[in-house]
């Protein structure tokens, strides 16, 4: 890895581009956090469920056999899953009951699924290399879109959110660690700023398909 010069204090810029945050105080992922958080969409948490499994099912061309969803939060994907694709699973640190008819998992890198999710999640793992040890054909992930144009644009980025967000990720970034970890980008796009609009004229969420190549 590398720092880049005049790059925020606490923060390196790793030799595949993410920006990771050195010096760790991780804050409490409380229930009522997670959980919170997801229901103040309202209704657009089930528009966003509807938004991210209609992509993934035109990405791959089929319905999955199985999936699962980790940081599903409230459930609301799962919910939208649940009517479609057979076997549904979650996993998340909230203790929130996963819907019905969605077994929850403890053990993300156990067990085969045909698509693992991570909405807004692996940005705030302290140790992601656990990736390459996915058991599945396609992950799908979104995450803040960083467009690091300067230490002050950055430090007043509002997903910056120091001690939670403790990665940091562009297109090419992104695409350059999922390499790394065995697994092959097969689209990105920004569907997700339909609903979550972007403030500063830059694009605001990155979600990303990518399809495993070592197994």
């Amino acid at each position: 890895m590398f720092i880049i010069k005049n790059m925020l204090e606490n923060y390196t810029k790793l030799e595949n581009g993410v920006i990771k945050q050195d010096v760790v105080n991780i804050i409490e992922y409380t229930k009522e956090y997670i959980v919170d958080s997801y229901n103040s969409y309202g209704e657009l948490g089930c528009r966003m469920g509807n938004l991210r499994l209609g992509y993934l099912i035109g990405s791959l061309g089929k319905v999955p056999n199985s999936i699962l969803d980790v940081g599903y939060g409230n459930g609301d994907f799962l919910k939208v899953c649940s009517s479609i694709i057979p076997k549904c699973y979650g996993n998340d640190i909230s203790g929130y009951e996963t819907p019905a008819g969605v077994e929850f998992v403890e053990n993300i890198t156990k067990d085969f699924y045909d698509v693992i999710t991570f909405f807004d999640v692996l940005e705030h793992f302290e140790d992601i290399s656990f990736v390459k040890d996915l058991k599945c054909d396609y992950v799908f992930i979104s995450v803040p879109w960083c467009h690091y144009n300067s230490d002050e644009w950055f430090e007043s980025w509002k997903h910056r959110r120091p001690n939670e967000h403790l990665y940091h990720f562009d297109k090419e970034s992104l695409e350059c660690f999922m390499k790394e970890q065995g697994f092959e980008v097969v689209n990105t796009s920004n569907l997700e700023d339909s609903i979550r609009k972007p403030v500063d004229g830059n694009k605001n969420i990155l979600s990303a398909i990518f399809k495993k190549t070592q197994k």
